[in-house]
């Protein structure tokens, strides 16, 4: 996987994604602090200077970043484009910046 940012650009920092984004765009680029494969749903925590946002991919939303993301490993460099969404009520992580999202 030797993939080149083109023209991608960061809108902004992993740790300070928040609620205030929801349904808006962002390219977010850091480190692969955690992968976990929860059959189907890839979630990757990615992290930066600012903190960390949780990444999810669900092969029906997204099948090539889903098929990109079961190749991903601890410590990655990647940058990822998409849609911020609420977590699933039930899931919010009130001790992250990034918990709601």
């Amino acid at each position: 996987m030797n993939d080149t940012l083109g023209n991608w650009k960061r809108t902004q920092l992993c740790g300070t994604v928040t609620a205030e984004q929801m349904g808006q765009e962002v390219c977010v680029m850091g480190w692969v602090q955690r992968r976990r494969d929860h059959g189907g749903l890839i979630f990757i925590d990615l992290r930066d200077r600012e903190g960390v946002l949780q990444l999810a991919l669900d092969p029906d939303r997204d099948p090539e970043a889903h098929k990109k993301a079961e190749q991903v490993r601890n410590e990655f460099v990647v940058a990822v484009k998409g849609k911020v969404s609420p977590r699933p009520e039930g899931t919010i992580n009130p001790k992250m910046k990034t918990g709601e999202v």
